[in-house]
């Protein structure tokens, strides 16, 4: 698995030549599960079957039973992505946040992500 690096901005990286890649590593799998985690369903204007379903499963009145199978799920989906060790999430009522940490099993390692929703 070869992926662009992001930067603290989320951005590509670039000009460090290979440096700029994450290579059959732990962390590229976990940058690929914040990229898809981060698409929305319908997102996509080439395939609006994909994506992350926010709006139906995750966020909103009704999605205590449905939000953390449908992270998971997208998590489990992954290329890479072996297993879950490790999930919790946290609702915040006052800001209206969903925080998401995983431990993933990768078939190059194990890994944390953290995604806040």
């Amino acid at each position: 698995m070869r992926y662009r690096a992001l930067d603290a901005n989320g951005d590509y990286s670039w000009g460090q030549g290979s440096a700029n890649f994450l290579v059959d590593s732990p962390e590229a799998v976990a940058q690929l599960v914040l990229t898809r985690l981060k698409l929305s369903t319908g997102e996509w204007f080439l395939d609006t079957t994909e994506g992350t379903p926010y709006a139906t499963e995750i966020l909103g009145a009704g999605t205590a039973s449905t939000r953390d199978l449908a992270i998971q799920e997208r998590i489990l989906e992954t290329d890479g992505v072996t297993g879950i060790a490790d999930y919790a999430s946290v609702v915040n009522p006052t800001t209206r946040a969903f925080t998401v940490a995983a431990t993933i099993d990768t078939t190059y390692g194990q890994t944390t992500i953290t995604a806040e929703f």
